[in-house]
């Protein structure tokens, strides 16, 4: 599972299950280069350490009290 976040110009990628992180100028070059990063991640280090069972996101909001 990846996500993916706008920040300032880029687009940044980030697959958490195996630390990688990537960035692209649109939305579609941050998923071409995170599928990318992927890749080489395994083919460096192999698929053993992969986590069998992927967690899934809980996403929720928060309210913060402000001064």
């Amino acid at each position: 599972m990846i996500s993916i976040q706008k920040e300032d110009n880029f687009f940044v990628a980030r697959c958490p299950e195996l630390n990688v992180t990537s960035q692209g100028k649109t939305l579609e070059d941050a998923q071409a280069n995170i599928k990318e990063a992927i890749e080489l991640y395994i083919e460096s280090f192999g698929i053993e350490n992969i986590p069998q069972e992927i967690s899934q996101p809980f996403w929720t909001t928060v309210d913060v009290a402000h001064a």
